[in-house]
């Protein structure tokens, strides 16, 4: 029955609108596998769950795939804050005042509550996708002002009666996305995107070629976007499937993948108070990364295959974890041991996941805490294997911010007593004092047997 019912709503559905998440598998079920399967179910968990293991996990796969320098990785993680440029004169004055009028919708940071709204002006669009120039050609500016007073108030707009233009619209949705606060691709996924654009395949013989590696350009935005927070990650899908299915009718609108992108990239990805000048070289860079996301956008919210497996299997149990560098995901064999991709980089380490897998109703409590051990255990490991660096520095500064409720002391004693520094001699003074009272509560504790 419910099967029969989620193919029915599927049929009903046009193909631009969310079809049912979850689906019924039609093999015989597994004993130690759910009935109802949702391939992103344990992904969403994990990432809630455990946000860093999870940052950290998605990361490491990012490094592996671009090269990203001590200052732009520590942009990505957000530990550095990346360095804007100001503008000056009028382009500041206006800015400010526009600041100083934003309202409830515009020019606020963004939230769920305005996504709902915008989604008035998305679902709309969808319906006008023939209008020839939609998105390059302005619409009125009394009909869009008096548009944006009734979004900015909360109000439910029947935009089917006529008193508004598409092109009222699509220029207000422009608008609204030039005006957050950060560009909703965010300033510190800056660097990453223009790192993604320059992958390209390798010949034969191992050499860099022209040809764009597609592929791997998928999967690194299927990673990075993983990154953004809940509110940009769905503003994003909407904005991208909009554009994809406006792209495909311009047969009738003339708007190619590129043109809109030549339309949205100052608005979605170029930092704040930032001129055309001040970008130099990169503009080209940003407008085909835009028009690629626009293209690929049906493909690049779906969380990497081992990303999944690794997540599932994560909470459905293994009896083993080790470290796989070969970057390979290998199927199922006949013991059911699959092997979850390995990272280039030592500091995050995605190890292969080995044995049978079991229920997660079957593992206790302690064998969870266990399981969740070990594999930070290996993580430290990992990273202290690493050659001395910034980079390393970083890493081992992030995992002496983690509580310790999720690793022993045998797991984090090496990395404070080898990697500690001071910039003052208030700090020598402070962790030497320290170090005594540690060695002299260690002192005082029993042998172990």
């Amino acid at each position: 029955m419910a099967t029969k019912n989620c193919s029915q709503n599927t049929e009903k559905h046009d193909r631009r609108e969310t079809n049912c998440s979850v689906f019924l598998c039609h093999e015989k079920p597994d004993a130690n596998q759910p009935v109802i399967c949702n391939p992103d179910f344990f992904v969403e968990r994990f990432r809630h769950e455990h946000p860093q293991i999870f940052a950290d996990l998605v990361l490491s796969n990012i490094t592996r795939l671009i090269d990203l320098p001590g200052d732009e990785f520590a942009q990505l993680t957000g530990e550095s804050v990346p360095k804007v440029p100001t503008s000056t004169g009028f382009l500041r004055s206006f800015n400010f005042r526009k600041r100083k009028e934003k309202g409830v919708i515009f020019g606020a940071p963004l939230t769920e509550e305005g996504i709902a709204q915008i989604c008035q002006l998305i679902e709309y669009l969808s319906k006008n996708l023939h209008v020839e120039g939609l998105f390059r050609v302005p619409g009125h500016s009394l009909r869009q002002a008096a548009l944006r007073e009734m979004l900015n108030n909360g109000t439910e707009i029947d935009l089917e009666t006529g008193d508004f233009h598409p092109n009222d619209a699509a220029t207000l949705l422009k608008v609204f996305l030039g005006e957050l606060p950060e560009p909703l691709l965010m300033h510190r996924h800056y660097h990453a995107h223009l790192k993604i654009g320059e992958l390209t395949c390798f010949d034969e013989k191992g050499n860099k070629t022209n040809v764009p590696d597609k592929a791997r350009q998928i999967e690194a935005f299927q990673l990075l976007f993983m990154l953004l927070p809940p509110a940009n990650r769905s503003l994003l899908k909407l904005l991208l499937d909009l554009l994809y299915h406006t792209a495909r009718s311009q047969h009738m609108n003339k708007m190619s993948a590129i043109n809109l992108a030549t339309m949205f990239a100052p608005h979605i990805i170029w930092p704040k108070n930032v001129t055309a000048s001040d970008l130099q070289g990169n503009i080209e860079k940003l407008n085909n990364g835009v028009a690629f996301l626009i293209r690929h956008s049906q493909k690049l919210f779906k969380a990497p295959v081992y990303i999944k497996e690794y997540a599932r299997l994560f909470y459905t149990g293994s009896k083993t974890l080790q470290s796989n560098d070969d970057l390979n995901l290998s199927s199922g064999n006949k013991t059911g041991s699959i092997a979850a991709i390995a990272t280039s980089s030592p500091s995050h380490s995605v190890r292969s996941i080995a044995g049978e897998t079991s229920s997660t109703s079957d593992i206790k409590p302690s064998e969870n805490q266990s399981y969740t051990e070990s594999c930070l255990r290996e993580l430290y490991k990992q990273v202290n294997s690493m050659p001395e660096s910034a980079k390393k520095k970083k890493l081992i500064r992030r995992f002496e911010k983690q509580p310790d409720s999720n690793s022993s002391a045998e797991t984090r004693t090496p990395f404070i007593k080898r990697h500690w520094r001071s910039r003052s001699a208030g700090g020598i003074v402070k962790r030497k004092a320290s170090t005594e009272k540690e060695n002299g509560t260690l002192q005082s504790l029993p042998p172990r047997s």
